[in-house]
């Protein structure tokens, strides 16, 4: 009985997995492009208000913590592989619940591939490079983008079972 529950809830789980492994993927591949073709601060002027650019994050979001003296690189990573343990865990236990378990593999397949990153770069590649009238966003990766996708989707599930209780 219990290997019965134990490969329906594995079964469950991979869509989720497979969404994450596909997020993981382009973010990769594209950062191997970037790798490959742009040298570090290499810019091309894509839009009035977008660039494609080749930055190295030592830090975190926004670059927080990018000037510490390289501690961050493990510190980060640490809380990487441990969020990615933890998204396993809950995606386990509630990989029925669609909107929340697709907001989790988003950030799951995000912090793998910014994790891949710091573990054999020491930084992360960030590229996209949004701007206006001389001000500049952060630059991000996909990686990024999925982690922020997975967040809004996680709050959003949120307001709505706080409104489905009452």
């Amino acid at each position: 009985m219990a290997k019965t529950t134990f490969t329906k809830t594995s079964s469950a789980m991979l869509p989720w997995l497979g969404q994450a492994l596909l997020l993981l993927i382009a973010d990769q591949f594209t950062k191997v492009l970037i790798l490959g073709y742009y040298k570090l601060g290499d810019a091309t002027y894509v839009t009035s208000f977008f660039n494609v650019v080749r930055v190295h994050n030592t830090g975190a979001a926004f670059s927080f913590l990018a000037s510490a003296s390289g501690w961050q690189r493990w510190f980060f990573t640490a809380i990487g592989v441990a969020a990615a343990l933890f998204i396993i865990w809950m995606l386990k236990s509630h990989a029925g619940q669609k909107l929340f378990s697709f907001a989790l593999a988003c950030i799951l397949g995000g912090a793998i591939g910014n994790v891949i990153d710091r573990s054999m770069h020491g930084y992360v590649v960030d590229f996209l490079d949004f701007h206006y009238a001389g001000w500049h966003f952060p630059a991000f990766n996909v990686a990024d983008s999925a982690i922020t996708i997975g967040a809004v989707c996680l709050i959003l599930d949120e307001l709505l079972r706080v409104r489905r209780a009452r």
